[in-house]
């Protein structure tokens, strides 16, 4: 067996990928443009990608692998029906990331809410020390106990958000297709109006694309801070950033873009100096115990489908 890794990068460069080696050969490379994955993928029984587009453009009509193992939860980057067309499977892995993106989220929200980073500099630049005073309380600064958290998506992270943002004294409210019992279920006007935070927990597909567009930035309260951590898409990325500069949220974390890395010509480079804002490199999902439960997964995810299983499969 063959197995190509064709966006290792993405994975970090703290892990050993050596566990593969028991299956067979290995090849890793750690990007791909797309003008190269079909004669790197060729000869190739099964294809690793986290980023990579894989689809008949990419692939070509003579694909030689047996299967594609996503290093992601989500699989918009893969063509489903033109692997179902040439007999591929497709695997992604559930669940892995949830601590991990649900303590950036929050840690995002608590960030913005309390301004840490304009304090932090007030300190590091020495203007504490000139001040003279004991203490700053500028920006204020407020309580989230007693805040609403809205919860738009409520998956495994959306629901571990929820019960931080619980136990952090918030009142939850969730946007969901299919309504749960255990937690107010609202819709996505009543949401957007209500929410104090309101983070974005929901996979890229037809009907989340452009979910949070102008019209509902346009209802969220001006001190509402909103995270998204789901895919830049859901999201109008244009109209977030004017509604930042403009003052008519109160602050905005973002680890998810577009296109990624954004260009010099996407919105939120013309708000990089804004104090209320948090934005990161899609970080979220990749704290170092989750990798390597990450790279579990998928070894499991191999092991299945050659033993005939369909362990994961989302094709």
């Amino acid at each position: 067996m063959k197995i190509c890794f064709l966006d290792a990068g993405t994975l970090g460069d703290d892990l050993s990928l050596d566990s593969f080696l028991h299956f067979g050969e290995v090849a890793t490379y750690s990007a791909t443009d797309p003008s190269l994955i079909e004669e790197r993928a060729s000869g190739s029984d099964v294809l690793v990608v986290n980023k990579a587009k894989l689809n008949r453009l990419t692939l070509g009509e003579h694909p030689t692998a047996k299967l594609i193992c996503l290093a992601a939860t989500g699989y918009d980057n893969v063509d489903l029906d033109y692997c179902r067309e040439k007999g591929i499977g497709v695997c992604n892995v559930v669940g892995y990331s949830t601590n991990a993106v649900t303590q950036v989220t929050v840690s995002m929200a608590l960030s913005l809410l309390t301004h840490l980073s304009e304090y932090d500099s007030y300190v590091k630049d020495g203007s504490y020390t000139e001040s003279g005073v004991a203490n700053r309380l500028s920006p204020v600064y407020h309580e989230i106990y007693g805040k609403t958290w809205g919860i738009v998506g409520f998956g495994n992270i959306g629901r571990a958000v929820a019960r931080v943002a619980e136990a952090l004294g918030c009142k939850v409210l969730v946007y969901k297709r299919t309504p749960v019992t255990d937690y107010p279920c609202v819709s996505f006007e009543e949401i957007c109006r209500a929410s104090d935070i309101l983070s974005l927990h929901v996979p890229l597909n037809d009907e989340t694309n452009n979910l949070l567009d102008r019209e509902h930035i346009a209802m969220l309260k001006p001190s509402a801070i909103v995270v998204n951590v789901a895919r830049g898409a859901v999201a109008d990325e244009a109209a977030l950033a004017d509604a930042l500069k403009e003052g008519r949220i109160g602050g905005l974390g973002v680890d998810v873009y577009s296109k990624e890395p954004f260009s010099k010509e996407h919105p939120y480079t013309a708000i990089l100096g804004c104090k209320n804002l948090c934005l990161t490199p899609h970080m979220a999902w990749g704290g170092y115990e989750t990798r390597v439960r990450l790279l579990d997964e998928i070894m499991e995810n191999i092991h299945s489908f050659y033993s005939g299983g369909r362990r994961s499969r989302v094709d």
